[in-house]
């Protein structure tokens, strides 16, 4: 139970702040920071699902098990999407060290607000497994 409240608030905690600092045009460390406890709590709570189920443990429904997991395979998604956005900000700069130091910026800052947009989408696709699962488990 404390697990999946830690999925619930971390991701919760992630998806807001990542929101708001994209809708703002604002770059944080904390977001940052922030959805790697997330992350984090994602992969402890998989981790101690399988240990359960390897055990023997049952749950209430087969549904249960996949909203349990499918959080970890969000985050390796968004992941990978969070590189492709990166990319395709510097698809059109052919000479990045040969721009000045305040274009150079302006490209680090649309990157950064791009790969936190993804993973914005990704924790609060999580939060909404999460609660979903919370709901399937928790009768």
């Amino acid at each position: 139970m404390y697990l999946g409240i830690a999925v619930l608030a971390g991701n919760a905690a992630a998806g807001i702040t990542g929101a708001l600092l994209w809708l703002r045009n604002r770059l944080s460390n904390w977001f940052w920071y922030l959805l790697r406890v997330a992350q984090a709590s994602v992969a402890v709570q998989v981790a101690t699902g399988l240990i359960l189920l390897a055990r023997g443990e049952t749950t209430p429904d087969g549904l249960h098990i996949a909203y349990g997991v499918a959080p970890l395979v969000i985050s390796l998604v968004s992941e990978g999407m969070r590189v492709g956005a990166a990319q395709r900000e510097l698809d059109d700069v052919e000479d990045l060290e040969g721009l000045d130091r305040s274009e150079q910026i302006a490209i680090a800052r649309r990157v950064a607000r791009s790969e936190m947009g993804v993973m914005t989408v990704g924790a609060l696709l999580i939060l909404t497994l999460a609660l979903r699962a919370f709901q399937t488990g928790g009768s």
